[in-house]
């Protein structure tokens, strides 16, 4: 990390959590911070499903939200990005404080409860994204819905053709039973309206899953096979988790949903079982607690076809993207791999 990274970083750690994330995306939006620009090269350049990526390394969803920073992202070294979550109506989310870095865990908790700005405002945005980068969004539901299932549908209606993936969020733990989506009747209900919303656009794109770390396996090995019956293209394995073992911070106990690096082990853990379910034929996308190139290799490894990462970026900058990029060149390259898909599952027996 370079001096004016420590150091901005240590500016933005003196604000209350939320204040932060806010700087720090008006920071980018404004050009205040230095950007790689494109990373990329033979061993990183991949397909995740059907999705042409300079590098496998993403963006998760929340850190922007309300797609306002994309311009920005997109030349901050990131593969894809993916904004959300977003909602049909604007909501606040739940009452603040609702978000708390754990620094000596380096995990953070948040329980933001799907705050946007609604569809319309980020449509808007959505219609003047970059067109040289590839960019999904995180599909919601608001919190006092009478139909949450037709919520994501009909989000997806409206932002799709502007969008080059899509991902239906029914794993956060902020809004109160929406991870009861996740059960099998209920799921494949959902996505049956979710992949009509997405035959009916102009341009079908690729519907993604986003799940929770928390499933036991009888209920992984449903959504397995609801996500392959439903033409699911992915499953982003995983979102936050309720557990609180092992942690030493103070803020241990707040509510919410867990990320970064406690998360890491479970989240690869659930990774490498999805793969195993849906035998490598479903593309995966391995997301909690990569903090190194090596938590991604891992990730890779363990059976995902990509990448996503967030957390991390609390604690080592906007920088950690290109060093990863970079240094998971350098893994394959060592191992003797000329392109990151020759390593995805090559180890996920190791976590099983």
């Amino acid at each position: 990390m370079t001096l004016p990274e420590r150091l901005g970083l240590a500016l933005l750690h003196r604000l209350e959590p939320e204040r932060a994330h806010g700087a720090a995306l008006m920071g980018l939006k404004a050009g205040l911070v230095p950007l790689p620009g494109l990373v990329s090269g033979p061993r990183l350049h991949c397909e995740l499903a059907g999705l042409r990526l300079p590098n496998p390394v993403g963006l998760a969803a929340g850190f922007d939200k309300n797609a306002v920073a994309l311009s920005a992202l997109s030349r901050a070294g990131f593969g894809f990005l993916e904004a959300g979550a977003v909602t049909p109506r604007p909501q606040p989310g739940n009452p603040r404080p609702r978000l708390f870095r754990l620094s000596e865990d380096r995990a953070v908790i948040n329980r933001f409860g799907f705050n946007n700005e609604g569809m319309e405002a980020v449509c808007a945005r959505l219609a003047k994204r970059p067109r040289d980068a590839v960019i999904g969004l995180n599909l919601g539901a608001n919190k006092d819905s009478a139909d949450r299932a037709e919520d994501f549908a009909r989000v997806l209606a409206r932002c799709g053709p502007f969008l080059d993936f899509a991902t239906v969020n029914v794993s956060s733990p902020n809004t109160e039973k929406l991870r009861d989506l996740q059960g099998a009747a209920a799921l494949s209900a959902l996505l049956k309206g979710v992949m009509e919303a997405r035959d009916w656009l102009e341009r079908p794109i690729p519907v993604f899953l986003k799940i929770a770390p928390d499933l036991d396996d009888t209920a992984l090995g449903d959504v397995a096979e609801v996500a392959q019956a439903s033409g699911v293209s992915a499953i982003i394995a995983t979102n936050t988790t309720l557990d609180r073992d092992g942690l030493q911070s103070q803020m241990r106990d707040e509510g919410g949903g867990l990320s970064g690096a406690p998360l890491f082990e479970k989240s690869t853990r659930v990774l490498a079982r999805l793969s195993q379910l849906t035998e490598g034929k479903l593309p995966l996308v391995g997301v909690g607690g990569i903090g190194s190139p090596e938590d991604a290799y891992a990730k890779i490894k363990a059976g995902a076809s990509a990448v996503q990462l967030y957390s991390a970026l609390v604690y080592e900058g906007i920088g950690l993207v290109p060093r990863i990029a970079r240094g998971l060149d350098r893994l394959l390259d060592r191992d003797g791999f000329d392109n990151v898909a020759q390593a995805v599952g090559k180890e996920r027996d190791a976590w099983l």
